[in-house]
């Protein structure tokens, strides 16, 4: 069967089209400015140069036919008719604590991810968007809504109450959620398959590091906790977003700045982080890499705190789980930048980690960076969100 993978924003779509069978990935591509002037669609056939072609789309349904005419394009396709998809699967951001697994989507789905979009007002209803298109524009083709959240609904109470009156989770289930769920379940999962042992009997620490970031704690094959809360903004310094820190600082910045409460949101979000830390240099880390060799210190400050902070989230997991065995790193920048790697390991000394100096600078790769002697097994495990949305769409299919 083959699966199209669609992760649908506001005005963008990412696609893929994966056979199920061989899990090889066909074609993917992504369709940019949806609405606005400029839209484009970018389509990449297995082994063949990408396609771009530049034209006005007014919504997202447009785009969705865009994508399918690529698929099935005589010259660029690399399916013959709408009737080779056999499924397709959305990413959803949030399910709240409704949904602990995937789902077919029918109407009374959709209805729960719409009452669920005052907990990701940013996401949900864009990811609504693609499912509504998908509908039209590919009827009777089954659905599957494959959420960040669900596998992370493991956590026990303990891990995901806040300290806050008891009656705010109960009228508006304010709770952590956590976020990057798919990617943790299978990097954890994969890690575990590259040392021939069952997941279920490994402590493994998912450090999930990209612009976004996140870390997750995976005792026995399930998520005891993470670090992302109610929204994405909690937990680890990222690209742009502040990451953990004292509630009282935001009224503070306000009174001082003159700032509402949406304008304070937007700094957190889109002016913090190792962007805001370092000065405005960047939310690259490659620029912030560089500038630290050429000597900015605000630059090398940011990096330092980044990698601190990493570093103490996995103490933390390895106290809450009583132990690791795997620590791995993916995503972005977890996968490819070696200087982070290294500065997060350099903290771990003390728990026997030992890395190997040569396979620590290995990019983009699967590989074991840690010596054998080394108390705790240390890996880069490249994510696949899309295999993986592809495969839970398959299973409840």
């Amino acid at each position: 069967m083959n699966i199209l993978v669609i992760n649908c924003g506001s005005s963008s779509l990412k696609y893929q089209l994966i056979d199920s069978a061989t899990e090889n990935v066909l074609a993917k591509g992504i369709v940019e400015r949806i609405g606005m002037e400029g839209s484009c669609i970018t389509h990449t056939p297995a082994g063949r140069d990408k396609v771009v072609k530049t034209q006005p789309m007014e919504d997202h349904n447009e785009a969705v036919r865009l994508v399918i005419e690529a698929l099935i394009d005589p010259e660029h396709g690399v399916i013959k008719s709408l009737s080779e998809i056999g499924a397709v699967g959305h990413r959803v951001v949030h399910g709240g604590e409704k949904f602990k697994t995937a789902v077919k989507i029918d109407a009374s789905v959709i209805k729960d991810i719409e009452d669920l979009s005052s907990l990701a007002p940013l996401h949900n209803p864009a990811n609504l968007i693609g499912i509504h298109a998908c509908e039209k524009n590919m009827p009777g083709v089954p659905q599957a809504a494959v959420f960040d959240t669900a596998f992370h609904q493991t956590m026990p109470q303990k891990a995901y109450m806040y300290g806050l009156p008891y009656e705010y989770y109960e009228k508006y289930k304010i709770r952590r959620y956590g976020f990057h769920g798919t990617s943790h379940d299978f990097v954890s999962n994969r890690a575990a398959e590259i040392l021939g042992k069952d997941r279920k009997d490994l402590k493994i620490i998912v450090c999930h590091l990209g612009n976004g970031a996140s870390i997750s704690a995976v005792k026995n094959g399930e998520c005891v906790d993470t670090s992302m809360g109610l929204t994405p903004l909690e937990g680890l310094i990222m690209g742009t977003r502040s990451g953990d820190l004292d509630p009282a600082i935001l009224d503070f910045i306000c009174e001082k700045e003159g700032l509402s409460s949406a304008e304070m949101n937007t700094v957190l979000n889109k002016k913090s982080g190792v962007y805001g830390l370092s000065g405005g240099i960047s939310s690259d880390f490659r620029d912030l890499t560089a500038a630290s060799k050429e000597g900015n210190e605000l630059a090398k400050m940011a990096l330092e705190t980044y990698c601190y902070h990493v570093a103490k989230y996995i103490g933390s997991y390895t106290v809450a789980m009583q132990g690791v065995d795997v620590i791995a790193f993916t995503a972005g920048i977890g996968e490819n930048d070696t200087g982070v790697r290294k500065g997060v390991c350099e903290y771990l000394k003390f728990m026997g980690v030992n890395i190997d100096e040569e396979k620590i600078m290995t990019r983009g790769e699967e590989v074991t960076v840690s010596t054998p002697d080394s108390k705790v097994t240390v890996m880069v495990v490249p994510t696949n969100e899309e295999l993986a949305i592809a495969r839970q769409t398959l299973a409840i299919l």
